[in-house]
Order: C-alpha cells, then sequence, then structure tokens
C-alpha cells in the first residue's frame, strides 16, 4: 500500500492526493466533496427511482467530506489470518469539531464496488450520507472482507468476519477522525437486509467487549438465515423475490472458503449451474440466464426435505448464522415491510418475538412495521424513522 508522509495540518493533509498514513495500520485518502444539492438530489429524485416510493426527508443542510479508510484486519474463520479492508468515512462540513457517529452495514450487492467507500455506485450509502451525514452526523460503513479494494473472496453472511470487518472499521475510523481532530459523541448502528444482519452481528460483538452503543436501528433483516431460507424451500410465498438464488450462491460458496469446507457450493448447487454460479460470486463475467429464478432447478432436490438441510453440512452452517440470540442491552428498533419479497413479516420480527419470550420479557428490542413496503421501500421509509429515533436520543 503506498502512503504519503504527513508533513502538513490534519485538515490540510486531508484534502491532499494519496494515502495519509495514521498509524501502522491505518490509513486514509480524500474521496470527494459532494455539496449541499447533491445530498437533497439523493434525497428528491435519486432515492426514489432507487427504492421505487416516494419518502419524505428531512433535506440536508451541510455538504460531506468522503475518505476511503483502509486498515488491517483478521479473518476468524481462517486462524485469524491478516488480510486490509476498506471502508468510508464521512465528515460534515460545518467547521464543528464533535459529532454523533453513525455506522452504517450495506445490504446485498452484486457488484464488488458497490459498497459505501464507493459511494458513486451505491444507493443506500448515498441515502444514509444524505439523511445523516448531510444533518450532522459522521457515517462510516465497511464494504466488508472480500469488498471494495479487499482481494479476499467474498465472505457473504459470514457471522465472526463480519463482526471482525465491522469492528475493525469502527476502530480505524476513530483513528482517522483523531488525525483530523475531531471528536465523536453517541454510538449508532443502522443497517438494511443484509446490512441489518450484519448490524445486530455487530452490537453482539459490541455489547461482549464493553463498547457503549446508544441505539441500533435495522430494516427487512434476515437474523436466521435458516428461517429465510427455509422459508424459501419449504414454504415459500406467493411474493418471494426472483433474486434470492443469489442468497444461496453467495452464502454456499461464502462458506466453502470461510469455513473450509471443500465442495460444499457444488453439494447444493445442481450441476448444470454451478459453473455459472460459481462465476457470480467470483464477480467473473456470465451470463445471467444460466443462472435460473426457480430455486428447484438450481438447487438439488434433496435440499428440498427440511430434514435432509437441517442435516447437512450446509445446513448446519446456516443454523448457526443468527445474530439476535443473546440477552440484548442495547435499544434496538427492527423495521419491517408487510410486502417485503425477501423478509417475512415473522421474520422482520423474530428477535422482538426471542427477547419477548425470555422470562418477563426483555424490552429492548422492538419491531416496527414500515406498512405494504417492498424490500428496498423498506429501507427507504425506514431511514427517516431512524433519524427521528436516534435524534430523540
Amino acid at each position: 500500500m503506498v502512503v504519503v508522509a504527513v508533513v502538513a495540518s490534519a485538515p490540510a493533509a486531508a484534502q491532499q492526493q494519496g494515502p495519509v498514513r495514521v498509524t501502522s495500520d491505518v490509513s486514509y485518502e480524500f474521496l470527494a466533496r459532494w455539496d449541499v444539492a447533491q445530498l437533497n438530489k439523493i434525497l428528491t429524485t435519486d432515492t426514489p427511482k432507487f427504492a421505487g416510493i416516494t419518502v419524505s426527508y428531512t433535506p440536508a443542510v451541510n455538504a460531506v467530506r468522503l475518505y476511503r479508510v483502509t486498515y488491517t484486519s483478521v479473518v476468524p474463520e481462517r486462524a485469524n489470518k491478516p488480510i486490509v479492508a476498506t471502508g468510508l468515512l464521512a465528515v460534515p462540513d460545518t467547521g464543528a469539531t464533535s459529532f454523533p457517529l453513525v455506522s452504517y452495514q450495506h445490504g446485498t450487492v452484486y457488484g464488488k464496488q458497490e459498497v459505501p467507500s464507493f459511494p458513486d455506485q451505491s444507493p443506500e450509502t448515498q441515502l444514509m450520507l444524505a439523511q445523516f451525514a448531510g444533518q450532522g452526523a459522521i457515517v462510516i460503513g465497511a464494504d466488508y472482507f472480500g469488498m471494495g479494494a479487499s482481494i479476499e473472496p467474498e465472505g457473504y453472511m459470514v457471522k465472526a468476519s463480519h463482526q471482525q470487518a465491522t469492528a475493525d472499521m469502527l476502530t480505524a475510523s476513530r483513528a482517522v477522525i483523531d488525525h483530523l481532530k475531531l471528536t465523536t459523541t453517541k454510538l449508532f448502528l443502522a443497517g438494511w437486509s443484509q446490512g441489518g444482519f450484519v448490524t445486530m452481528a455487530m452490537l453482539e460483538k459490541l455489547e461482549h467487549d464493553g463498547v457503549k452503543v446508544t441505539a441500533a436501528a435495522t430494516a427487512s433483516a434476515p437474523l436466521d438465515v435458516a428461517v429465510a431460507l427455509n422459508g424459501f424451500l419449504s414454504f415459500p410465498r406467493k411474493n418471494d423475490a426472483s433474486w434470492v438464488n443469489s442468497l444461496f450462491i453467495l452464502s454456499s460458496f461464502s462458506f466453502e472458503n470461510y469455513y473450509g469446507v471443500p465442495g460444499l457450493a457444488r453439494s447444493l448447487l445442481d450441476d448444470d449451474v454451478y459453473e455459472a454460479a460459481r462465476k457470480a460470486y467470483e464477480r467473473q463475467p456470465y451470463t445471467a440466464s444460466d443462472i435460473p429464478t426457480d430455486l428447484h432447478k438450481l438447487i438439488r432436490p434433496a435440499y428440498f426435505d427440511p430434514q435432509f438441510f437441517a442435516d447437512s453440512a450446509y445446513g448446519r452452517l446456516v443454523a448457526a448464522t443468527t445474530a439476535y440470540r443473546w440477552v440484548i442491552k442495547t435499544p434496538v428498533r427492527n423495521y419491517y415491510g408487510e410486502s417485503d419479497e425477501a423478509i417475512s413479516v415473522g421474520l422482520g420480527r423474530l428477535a422482538m418475538t426471542y427477547q419477548g419470550a425470555i422470562g418477563a420479557g426483555n424490552p429492548q428490542v422492538e419491531a416496527v412495521s414500515t406498512g405494504p413496503t417492498t424490500h428496498r421501500g423498506t429501507f427507504a421509509t425506514a431511514v427517516p424513522q431512524w433519524k427521528a429515533w436516534f435524534d430523540g436520543m
């Protein structure tokens, strides 16, 4: 990694071209400054196009400076193999020196660079920047292992790696924030879809490590992957999304790579689609029509037997992929849509149901409906509600 010496003051260095070294493990590079007009265009034009729904957002009031953070981390599933990861740091351009901090965890994407540290390619990150950073909060977001500038294979829904990536991104971001001579106050977590799972997994680790989190919010979060996948296989709904095939593809190859189970993806996927699915996972060119949306043409027949699925190597790893089964101390709100094509209402309410079943009930987790919203619509609708809730704290 190429670095330059820090010979100017931190604010001046923050604008220079090329990476700035902060510690032996952390560097950062200035990407762009997005002005108020650009942020408000995201809120009024770009997000409605992305989400298919018009939502009222509070306008941005300040510009935002964007930085890519590069930091070292380790892969827990691979005996703590050292790696390099990336993420985004967005700082309000207000002249203030102290800000609340929001860590945003991104959802499932199909492009390697459709992640926070490439914000031009990430509509969900753009919404977070416009709604939060554009109103005076520092926003950070990890790219996850294998995404962004990382050279690893993708670790899709690999829980401990998601926890490591996000926790280390938080530590790295705080080092950069300190280097910029800024401070942060309260810490908030938020995430959509896959990022909802990652948000709760991150919260679990931070609580375990004694890191104070003021509140955490999710939208369309698959907090129990076995519940989600068994639904698609054994109890499909009429509105199940055609793209849920990608959940099986990305998770099976990721689990194979990170948990060290050779042939895992091949054991799940039909021979006729395996090669195209592998190319999709590795972000190689492939023909989309070679990957069927009909799960019966994608997945081997035996996996539609719930007992076989549960007993399989893949099923056992899936069953362990949860992010709600501990006594949660932090106030949490899980937002769910009643017409979400990927997350059932029951799954959206699962964490609250589980926590409420603990004795007299743990009241820290609340499930909140966004009404008859789709997967993207749930996110778009939840974001201003996250903002209002966080502001109230």
